[in-house]
């Protein structure tokens, strides 16, 4: 027998103690576990106060119960949502009497799993409610929302439906295989293939845009020992998280904090100075810092602006070579100690924000500056839908097969070929929704969703 026959329970918010919790009941016997309860009047979407009472008689909480009938609920099925107050103890009992109810504990995601299986939601949709319960910016909040309502799919649908007739072109030929293809056909079908492929590369090109959005923008605080990069991102994040010591090369490892800023996620990763000389363990930490320089997409150059030389940037090459005037923000620091405006010739070319790190005067205006650099190198159109690496994967799969396909089409090879490679496109595309069933992708998907969702 399926499991997606079962009746399933789970709470649905986080454990801890909070005002209330909810605990989510889904299945063919719902009906019968909420007239159990006491709940007489099956009112859809109705709210009923009542005592809930373990099958022994126990009271064990003032609760409230709503009932959704299927199909018009989360999961497509009938469910009871109960809210509880919010100690683990009590949700914890009403679990467990649950359970002994003939429930069946949820798995990670199954939930939403039964409501891409009832066709509540597509795939790319059901994946959506993954990145708006984790979304940290008002920017990937946008995204998730878009998604989840089926900006995605709305791009994916004309694509499987533009394969669908050039298939059909291709396969009627091959059906009737005296009638040579005629020339327009040729040309539609050449046409088709293009524009199928210029959407795909479109899409792919979403992917650095999405990881943006659900990981964060990955912003390295960089400079000489003791410019005050650890005092900076003390400042940013509001709290001391760093060591701070007027002995040169305190951080010896690398240090990450996430915080948001004007709209966007950023990850921001503190590194060890980039000393010419370095003692063996600070060698250790300028690898590191290399090593995070490498995968940023935002630079904080700090410099010490009240050094007695001219502000200078000591950075490697393998540093330099990543450095734009997009990307990189110079970051003039210890400006309470500058009596004469420092000479800024040695600096680059890049945008300069002056700040004391120990005051926190210039702080503001370089949050702003950030943002309007994150705003700079994320853009994307209002109405831009944003792939993860799954979705990637299956277009790039796409892609290759379409370039096949039209290699093959140049060429005058077989026609059974073609659609052969077509056929293999309009699987890969499928998998993005959800139209093509592949149980050991669904079951790796879901579980990685929180159980109770």
């Amino acid at each position: 027998m399926s499991r997606n026959n079962d009746t399933i329970a789970a709470l649905a918010t986080p454990v801890g103690s909070a005002a209330i919790a909810v605990l989510r009941v889904s299945g063919s016997d719902t009906e019968v576990i909420a007239r159990g309860l006491g709940l007489a009047a099956l009112r859809p979407r109705r709210a009923s106060h009542m005592d809930y009472r373990a099958q022994a008689g126990a009271l064990l909480d003032d609760v409230i119960v709503t009932y959704f009938a299927g199909p018009h609920s989360y999961t497509g099925e009938n469910s009871l949502e109960i809210s509880c107050h919010g100690n683990p103890f009590i949700a914890q009992k009403i679990l467990e009497d649950l359970l002994l109810r003939g429930c069946r504990l949820a798995d990670p995601g199954e939930f939403t799993q039964r409501a891409f299986l009832n066709g509540k939601m597509d795939l790319s949709q059901a994946e959506a409610v993954m990145d708006l319960i984790q979304a940290r910016s008002d920017r990937a909040l946008d995204a998730a929302n878009r998604q989840l309502r089926g900006g995605l799919s709305k791009r994916m649908n004309p694509l499987i439906e533009s394969l669908l007739v050039v298939l059909a072109r291709i396969e009627a030929y091959i059906d009737f295989p005296e009638e040579d293809l005629p020339e327009d056909d040729r040309a539609a079908t050449t046409l088709a293939i293009s524009c199928i492929s210029l959407e795909i590369n479109r899409l792919i090109a979403t992917e650095h845009y999405g990881a943006l959005l659900r990981d964060g923008i990955k912003t390295v605080i960089v400079g000489a020992p003791n410019a005050g990069k650890s005092s900076l991102l003390n400042r940013l994040i509001g709290r001391d998280r760093a060591l701070v010591s007027a002995e040169p090369g305190t951080t010896r490892d690398f240090i990450e904090e996430r915080i948001v800023v004007g709209g966007h996620f950023l990850r921001l990763i503190d590194t060890a100075g980039l000393n010419a000389s370095p003692a063996p363990l600070e060698r250790l930490g300028i690898e590191k810092t290399l090593e995070r320089a490498v995968e940023a997409d935002l630079f904080l150059i700090v410099v010490d602006a009240s050094a007695a030389a001219s502000p200078a940037l000591p950075l490697p090459v393998d540093i330099r070579s990543r450095l734009t005037v997009d990307n990189t923000l110079v970051v003039l620091n210890k400006m309470d100690l500058v009596k004469d405006e420092p000479r800024l010739s040695a600096l680059g070319g890049f945008e300069q924000v002056k700040v004391s790190a120990l005051t926190g005067a210039g702080l503001e205006v370089l949050r702003a500056t950030i943002g309007a650099k994150a705003e700079a190198f994320s853009r994307s159109p209002e109405d831009l839908v944003t792939i993860n690496a799954r979705h990637a994967h299956s277009l790039q799969q796409a892609r290759e097969l379409l370039q096949a396909a039209e290699a093959k089409f140049v060429g005058n090879e077989p026609i059974e070929l073609i659609a052969s490679d077509l056929r293999g496109v309009l699987e890969a595309i499928g998998e993005i929704v959800g139209r093509v069933d592949n149980e050991r992708m669904l079951d790796r998907l879901f579980a990685t969703f929180c159980i109770g969702k």
